[in-house]
């Protein structure tokens, strides 16, 4: 599926510096805009690759895509400078400091201002997906939604920072280095080399995690991924404050994902603050990166959120398979049947994509995701 052509700008922001966006799509005639920012050792490339999924093609027919690179992570950054900008008005030296978490994301809406973009749905993943929610939290006027993939909520825990400090010394002394390639494949994908063996497709999970590595041995700069990693590792934490989400919020874990507990966590935070229509998880089984491993499943469920505040209608939804002998509407088995456009159009809940723990079917056929209690 042929994609739009990016549009690549650079934004000022207070505290950050610069951001470099890249903008897929119209964002002066499209129905809705989404804006992506991406986990540790990826950039705005690991959002244009899912969006050439063709699964994704109803959504990148309506909607526009603004991507949010991380200072210093785009593809074959060079090193972020000593001093940033080179000279304060004032004449003297500025040492360059990485932006924390939250300045991140409360300067994103320096990119919604200067490219004259009223609101949008934030879709982060990981340290990007952090970074969105506290985009949300801060310019609630700004967010209609957020979809949070594998976010966490919490500080960093003693485990997580002992390798953090072992991984940033060797990321300072010896550059990108087979530790830190797995520490950066543990964090997005979760499980260790035995389980992947598990995996539903070996093959294509084996091929994702290959592109991973080369990308970090050739394209991202060590140096500065060293500072971005040590951002997330002092974030703060955002549980306390979920209260200020003013938004439709969704959260998206794998099973196996490496922070599948910290997620159900800040689920359950928000669930117990939130309006519980506001706030839905949903766990796609056997995975532990939902992008890479169920696409075709993240866009089926981004699509129903979608659906669910009134942006997108009259859009078939994707076919779903019946198990029973005869179904309510006598769709004798193996044959499957389409939503009515009266379904599509009307809002509804989000649904699982994996086998059922909770709920029931629903007179699609799918099964309703649970919304109860999180994981203790």
């Amino acid at each position: 599926m042929s994609q739009a052509p990016l549009e690549a700008r650079e934004i000022s922001a207070p505290r950050v510096g610069r951001f470099k966006v890249h903008i897929q799509g119209d964002l002066k005639h499209c129905q809705f805009i989404i804006l992506t920012v991406h986990d540790l050792g990826c950039n705005h490339s690991m959002w244009t690759n899912f969006l050439s999924s063709p699964a994704m093609e109803e959504i990148n027919r309506r909607g526009a895509f603004i991507h949010v690179d991380v200072p210093g992570q785009e593809d074959e950054a060079p090193d972020l400078p000593a001093e940033y900008p080179p000279k304060h008005k004032s004449g003297l030296n500025v040492c360059y400091t990485f932006p924390s978490m939250q300045s991140l994301g409360e300067d994103l809406v320096c990119v919604l201002d200067q490219l004259d973009v009223k609101q949008v749905i934030g879709v982060g993943e990981g340290a990007g997906a952090n970074i969105v929610a506290r985009f949300a939290m801060a310019q609630p006027e700004r967010v209609l939604g957020c979809v949070l993939i594998h976010c966490t909520g919490t500080t960093a825990g003693v485990m997580e920072s002992l390798k953090d400090k072992v991984m940033n010394w060797k990321l300072e002394q010896i550059g990108m280095n087979p530790s830190t390639e797995a520490y950066l494949c543990l964090h997005r994908f979760g499980s260790a080399t035995p389980e992947f063996e598990k995996a539903e497709n070996k093959e294509q999970l084996t091929r994702v995690i290959e592109f991973f590595q080369q990308s970090l041995r050739s394209k991202i700069n060590p140096k500065n991924l060293k500072r971005f990693v040590q951002a997330f590792m002092k974030r703060s934490n955002i549980a306390e404050h979920v209260n200020k989400f003013k938004c439709r919020v969704l959260m998206v874990t794998g099973s196996k994902a490496s922070f599948n507990h910290t997620v159900h966590n800040l689920f359950s935070r928000m669930r117990e603050r939130l309006d519980k229509q506001d706030c839905e998880i949903l766990e796609v089984d056997g995975v532990a990166n939902v992008l890479e491993e169920k696409p075709e499943r993240f866009a089926e469920s981004l699509l129903y959120f979608l659906q669910g505040m009134g942006l997108v209608g009259g859009v078939p939804m994707p076919r779903v398979q019946r198990s029973s002998s005869i179904d309510s509407t006598g769709t004798p088995p193996g044959r499957t049947r389409s939503m009515s456009m009266e379904e599509a159009d009307m809002p509804r809940g989000i649904y699982s994509m994996s086998p059922p723990k909770y709920g029931s079917p629903t007179r699609s056929g799918a099964e309703v995701l649970s919304t109860s209690p999180a994981k203790s």
